[in-house]
């Protein structure tokens, strides 16, 4: 049966200390082949904490595979707009904008992982983060984003970007 260790890492820059060497330690594992590995599939993620799941295969063997997800919808948008974090007064002190595009690009990102039965459902759901990080989207307030993409204000950017 193969164990499975799941954790958090800086993309591109896992090391061999917590959380990555005492977890794959114990499990016979060269640790700096498995930190190798993991920068090596997390570059592109850089700046951001990427989930990462360590399979190992065969202990005997050593043989493992990595498996690496997708970032977590804030730390998409804090990429998105180059920002270090959200708003400290989400509701008072915006941070940063994000365009109907960059809402759409991002919950196309994370589309297999939300429970959004549409395109249109994971950007509110992108949104609705924006809102607790205190971003606005196209200038406005979160909240009547989402109204008006229930009443249809959108619909030509999200036909165009289902083609």
């Amino acid at each position: 049966m193969a164990q499975v260790v799941e954790v958090l890492v800086e993309g591109g820059k896992a090391s061999p200390g917590p959380p990555l060497g005492p977890a794959i330690g114990p499990l016979g594992l060269n640790v700096k082949q498995v930190v190798d590995e993991i920068n090596k599939a997390t570059k592109d993620f850089a700046g951001m904490q990427v989930p990462v799941k360590i399979i190992v295969e065969d202990p005997k063997k050593k043989t493992f595979r990595i498996e690496v997800g997708v970032p977590p919808v804030s730390q998409l948008i804090k990429k998105e707009l180059g920002i270090p974090k959200g708003s400290s007064e989400a509701g008072h002190s915006p941070v940063g904008n994000l365009t109907m595009e960059q809402v759409i690009r991002i919950a196309k990102a994370k589309a297999e992982q939300m429970l959004a039965a549409d395109l249109k459902a994971a950007a509110k759901e992108v949104i609705g983060t924006a809102l607790s990080m205190g971003v606005t989207v196209e200038g406005k307030d979160p909240r009547e984003v989402q109204k008006e993409i229930d009443e249809g204000v959108y619909d030509e950017i999200f036909a165009n970007a289902e083609e």
